[in-house]
This record gives C-alpha cells, structure tokens and sequence, in this order.
C-alpha cells in the first residue's frame, strides 16, 4: 500500500478535516470504523448509509471528501453505488473495503471509479493511511494486488487499440505513467524524474484527461488495454 507522504501535515488536518462517510450494511462494522477514524484529530465522519442506493443520495447531497464503501449490499451494490457517485461527484474519493479479494470484482469496481481497495482483513491503521493517501491523489493498492489486477487487464485485452494522434503521450508522460504502474507514490516519481510534486500532478492530470480515466490505477488498465503499457512495465 502507498504509504502517507508529505504532502500533508497534521497542523493542516487540524483545521482542514477530511470529510468521510461509511457505506456498509452492517452496523457493527460501521460502528468499529467509526470508533477508529474518529480518534484521528484530522477524520471525520459525517455520514453512514446501510445500502447503496442510500449511500448515493448521502454522498450526493453532502459530498464528503472519502466514502469508505462496501461491495456487496442491499438494493444497490457498491459497484453501482460507485459508478453513480463517481458519475455525479467526481472529486469523490471512493475506498472500497470489502471481504471481496477476487481480481474479477477489484478490476470491476476500480474501473468504475474507486482509487483504492482494500479487504476486510486489514487493520485499523491500515485504513488512515489509505484515506489519507487517497486525498493525496495517490493509489491505494498493495504492489501484489496490483501487478494481479494489471496483469489480468492486459491478459483479457483482445486487441489493443492505441490512443488518436491528437491524444498521443508525451515522453515524460509515458514516464509518469510507466512509474505509477509500479506503484511509485508521486513524490518518488518528482524524485526520480527530478520534478516538483505540482508538475508530477499536472502530468497525471494531462494522462488522466488524454486517456479518459479519473484515477491512477484506471491510467494503468487503460494503458494496458490500449498498447500503451507491457507487462513489463509493472516490474
């Protein structure tokens, strides 16, 4: 998992809290999360829904920074629930924490928006640094459940399609881009590249628009699935 770097500090949390609503219908589990995010002096929990469909008019109507959202519930599944949040907030972060570990379901759900995955088996701590890193704009996977998700992408593609000459990748990008499929957090990527932080997110923000995605790990699937990416890559 992308670990918390140093784009934020805790003098600015203090004042500045990350917003986070809960989406799991299981009240016990909500209950345990909250306790644990609520001891943070920078989290906040503004909301809880217990279904999907809840979860969306929730996240609609008070926009928190983070939904922490489950994939299997009532009347809307989280898949859903994240394709029409993402749909109508955009800057909505969305973690999915599930007991769900299967490459079909993360791919699913990680396509439909969500910047990050997680399974119910983690620990508390592991939880804040996730949120924390997803309000970075930083991917929230551990390097095993990436290079499973990326390599299952790139062994369904069909045919790669490439990008159109107007939407044609820089070199740096195609070196941003190649970094983040390692899992390389953007503040390694400035380092490595000799870049500050603000021109590595201008360079995602560029991939992000040229390959029609919201989030890091999307960038990733869509260059696998468009040639733009190997398997090799992702060592």
């Amino acid at each position: 998992m992308v670990g918390v770097t140093s784009e934020f500090s805790s003098k600015h949390y203090k004042s500045n809290k990350i917003r986070i609503m809960l989406a799991d219908d299981h009240p016990l589990l909500r209950q345990a999360l909250r306790d644990v995010l609520e001891k943070q002096p920078d989290l906040e929990v503004i909301a809880e829904a217990s279904d999907g469909e809840e979860a969306v008019k929730l996240a609609t109507e008070l926009n928190p920074d983070v939904v922490i959202m489950d994939i299997s519930m009532p009347e809307l599944n989280g898949l859903e629930a994240t394709k029409q949040i993402k749909a109508n907030c955009p800057a909505i972060a969305v973690l999915v924490l599930t007991v769900h570990s299967d490459s079909e379901h993360i791919l699913s759900i990680l396509q439909a928006g969500a910047g990050g995955y997680l399974t119910k088996s983690v620990y508390g701590d592991e939880v804040i640094y996730a949120i924390r890193s997803l309000v970075c704009g930083e991917t929230v996977l551990s390097p095993a459940v990436s290079q499973q998700i990326f390599k299952y992408a790139f062994q369904h593609i069909i045919k790669p399609k490439g990008l159109d000459a107007g939407d044609k990748l820089s070199s740096r990008e195609l070196e941003v881009l190649s970094l983040a499929a390692k899992g390389t957090s953007n503040k390694d990527i400035a380092l490595k590249l000799g870049l500050s932080l603000r021109t590595v997110k201008s360079y995602l923000a560029n991939l992000f628009l040229k390959l029609n995605v919201a989030s890091r790990t999307e960038a990733v699937i869509v260059g696998l699935r468009k040639g733009i990416l190997t398997l090799g890559d992702l060592d």
